[in-house]
């Protein structure tokens, strides 16, 4: 049940941070940071509510997977992918947790890992052509710096 919440907690968070970033307009690092303070002052303010596993892992789970729903529309705009990625965020922090134990900008690198993990997934494009996610973003970031001369 403890695993099944925090999935489901790193799910939320991607797509909240994503929908508050790009529907919203309030920019990536506003919409992480909200919401991270929103749970973050939940569970300092109610520490007992949940099982003490719960409590010390939710906030950082939750701060992990906003990383990924900062990510810009135009690289990755589809809301199963970015609920994937927080699902694979989840299993990178579980599985991982242990090795990072001591190194700063562990959950960023996991959150890096994991948005990269679906991006190399097949995407299916507007046009119905199957690519690789890798492509796709070689393609996004090549055709910026031809436009830019």
């Amino acid at each position: 049940m403890n695993l099944l919440l925090l999935f489901i907690v790193s799910f939320t968070a991607s797509l909240s941070t994503f929908y508050l970033n790009e529907r919203l307009k309030q920019g990536p690092v506003r919409s992480s940071a909200l919401l991270s303070l929103v749970v973050a002052v939940f569970f300092f303010f109610f520490p007992n509510l949940l099982s003490p596993y719960l409590t010390k892992n939710i906030p950082l789970v939750f701060i992990g997977s906003s990383f990924i729903g900062m990510v810009s529309a135009r690289l990755i705009s589809n809301y199963l992918l970015i609920g994937a990625a927080g699902i694979v965020f989840c299993t990178v922090y579980l599985n991982t947790s242990n090795f990072f134990n001591g190194y700063g900008g562990a959950l960023g690198t996991a959150a890096a890992i994991s948005l990269l993990a679906v991006l190399s997934l097949p995407v299916l494009r507007k046009s119905g052509k199957l690519t690789n996610g890798f492509h796709l973003l070689r393609k996004i970031l090549f055709s910026r710096k031809l436009k830019k001369e």
